[in-house]
C-alpha cells in the first residue's frame, strides 16, 4: 500500500488485541504511531515490543485534557500527525436493564470521545495538507440483538459521526470512513473458550459466510487499506470486515426448504 511510509498515527484503544495488531499492521507498512490508551501497562509494554516507530501515551478519552496532551505528545515526537484511528470503546450493557450511568459513559467513549479527538487531530492535519480517519463502528450496530441497547446504540452513532464528519472536513482533504467488524478472536474470546480458537469459530461459523471469525490482523489490513492512497477517492464509507454476517440473513446459509426436509 501506497502513502503510508513515515506518515504519524494516533491509534485509541491501542493496548486491546485488536488495537495492537492495528498498530503492528501501520508500523510494518512504515508509519509512526502514537499509542493512546488508559492501561498504562499494556500500553507500555506494546510500545516497547513494536520498536523505536512506537510511543505510548495514556489517555484516558472521556478526559479532553488528555486528549490534548496526546496530539501535542504526537507532534513534538514526530512533527505532525497524518492518521487517526477511533478505536477505544466500552462495552458497558445490561440491555432494557441498562442505568442512566452506563449509558452515559458508553455514549461518552464510544461517540463524543470520537468526536473530540476528531476536532483535536483535524488543525494538525490541515497543516500537513490533509490527512485520514478511521472510526470503527460494528455490525451492532446494524441488527436487532437481545438485550442489548447500549453498545448498539452508540456504535450506529459512530456511523452516521462519520458521515457527518466526512462532509465537513472534505474541503481539508481530509477523509473520514469506518470499518465495522463482525466476530474478532479477542481476548474476550479468549477467556471465554479457554483460548480454544476453533471452538471460537465453531460457534461463529453459522453466522459468518467464510464459516469463522476474523483475524485482527485481517480488520488492520482494512483499516491500512483506507488510510492508504490505494483509498484516496474513499470518504464518508462503511466497510464491513465481517466474512459476510450482515448479508448473510436470518437463513444463515441453509435454504427454508432444507430446513424443513432436516425436520
Amino acid at each position: 500500500m501506497r502513502g503510508l511510509e513515515n506518515k504519524v498515527a494516533i491509534v485509541t484503544g491501542a493496548a486491546t488485541l485488536l488495537g495492537r495488531e492495528v498498530v503492528a499492521g501501520l508500523i510494518e507498512r512504515g508509519v509512526c504511531v502514537l499509542l493512546a490508551d488508559i492501561d498504562e501497562a499494556g500500553g507500555e509494554s506494546a510500545a516497547k515490543q513494536l520498536g523505536p516507530r512506537a510511543a505510548f501515551c495514556k489517555t484516558d478519552v472521556q478526559d479532553d485534557a488528555q486528549i490534548g496532551h496526546c496530539v501535542s505528545k504526537a507532534v513534538t515526537h514526530w512533527g505532525g500527525i497524518d492518521f487517526l484511528v477511533n478505536l477505544a470503546a466500552v462495552y458497558l450493557d445490561a440491555g432494557m436493564q441498562s442505568p442512566r450511568s452506563d449509558w452515559l459513559t458508553a455514549l461518552n467513549t464510544n461517540v463524543a470521545s470520537t468526536a473530540m479527538l476528531i476536532q483535536a487531530v483535524a488543525p494538525e492535519m490541515i497543516k500537513r495538507g490533509g490527512g485520514a480517519i478511521v472510526n470503527f463502528g460494528s455490525i451492532s450496530g446494524h441488527i436487532a440483538q437481545a438485550n442489548r441497547w447500549v453498545y448498539p446504540a452508540t456504535k450506529a452513532a459512530i456511523l452516521q459521526l462519520t458521515r457527518n464528519a466526512a462532509a465537513d472536513l472534505a474541503k481539508d482533504n481530509i477523509r473520514v470512513n469506518s470499518v465495522s467488524p463482525g466476530w474478532v478472536w479477542s481476548a474476550t474470546f479468549d477467556r471465554r473458550t479457554g483460548g480454544d480458537r476453533a471452538a471460537a469459530d465453531a460457534a461463529a461459523a453459522p453466522l459468518h459466510m467464510l464459516n469463522r471469525m476474523a483475524d485482527p490482523a485481517e480488520v488492520a489490513d482494512t483499516v491500512a487499506f483506507l488510510l492508504s492512497y490505494e483509498a484516496r477517492f474513499t470518504t464518508a464509507t462503511e466497510l464491513a470486515v465481517d466474512g459476510g454476517y450482515l448479508a448473510l440473513g436470518p437463513e444463515q446459509g441453509l435454504l427454508g426448504a432444507e430446513r424443513f426436509k432436516s425436520s
